[in-house]
């Protein structure tokens, strides 16, 4: 989202669809976070993985 008016629109249209009331003094918080949210997202969604890439059957800590 590249502009505070398509964010807050999309805010607006998600707590909407929640059922939130989202007061006004929020919402420079949660676009921050979305914006950090969406540009995490690209970086995983542009990472190149080839076809023969499998999920993991364990994960150990």
């Amino acid at each position: 989202m590249s502009s505070s008016g398509s964010s807050d629109a999309y805010i607006d249209a998600a707590a909407n669809v929640l059922g939130l009331s989202i007061e006004d003094s929020w919402k420079r918080a949660i676009r921050a976070n979305l914006d950090v949210t969406l540009k995490l997202a690209r970086l995983v969604h542009e990472f190149p993985l080839p076809d023969e890439a499998e999920p993991a059957t364990i994960y150990e800590a």
